[in-house]
């Protein structure tokens, strides 16, 4: 079966898209902004390691009006992204809500968080790693979604999961979506 995508409407194109491309890491996304802002993306994936960059859609709210993240990130030029562990999946689930941009979803759903880095935003706390980035480009398709590379300046892996520094051997557990589902993702970067 061929699909031509020009003749496709769009919800079928998301599904297509979001259930073959899988598992897709889910970046919880922190940014700063009116209030401290914690949004979860699964259209996430790394891009290159030379420069070392991320990209990640994100849409606007249904009024048309830019997500708080898109606008803290244009704004900002910064953000962290943060992976879920299993035990961070209902708060991380809470935190898709739309809400005012006055209200931090650290405060509203009791998200703990704690600043590793002065001048980039706090890292979820117990969040297993986190690429700390400055925004790379923005790329205007001319969609529903804006695509944003960022580059990775730092990276914070949480003492749990590494059994050797020197080496890089370390071992995460992060949720990933597959399809609609969530599933546990272990992997490990060996020396």
């Amino acid at each position: 079966m061929i699909v031509d995508f020009s003749d496709l409407e769009l919800k079928y194109r998301y599904k297509i898209m979001s259930r073959t491309v899988i598992p897709r890491p889910i970046a919880w996304i922190v940014t700063e902004g009116k209030s401290l802002n914690i949004a979860p993306f699964s259209y996430y994936i790394p891009l290159s390691s030379n420069p070392p960059t991320l990209i990640v859609s994100i849409g606007h709210k249904k009024d048309g009006s830019p997500k708080d993240t898109l606008k803290n990130i244009l704004e900002q030029k910064r953000c962290t992204i943060c992976s879920v562990n299993p035990e961070l999946l209902t708060k991380m689930h809470q935190s898709s809500e739309s809400l005012d941009e006055n209200l931090s979803e650290a405060e509203v759903f009791d998200i703990p968080t704690k600043r590793l880095i002065e001048g980039y935003p706090p890292i979820v706390s117990d969040t297993p790693a986190a690429f700390f980035c400055d925004l790379f480009q923005k790329i205007e398709l001319g969609g529903k979604t804006i695509p944003l590379i960022l580059e990775v300046k730092r990276y914070y892996v949480d003492d749990r999961y590494v059994k050797d520094k020197e080496s890089f051997d370390i071992e995460i557990e992060a949720v990933a979506r597959v399809g609609k589902e969530y599933r546990l993702c272990t992997q490990k970067i060996e020396p």
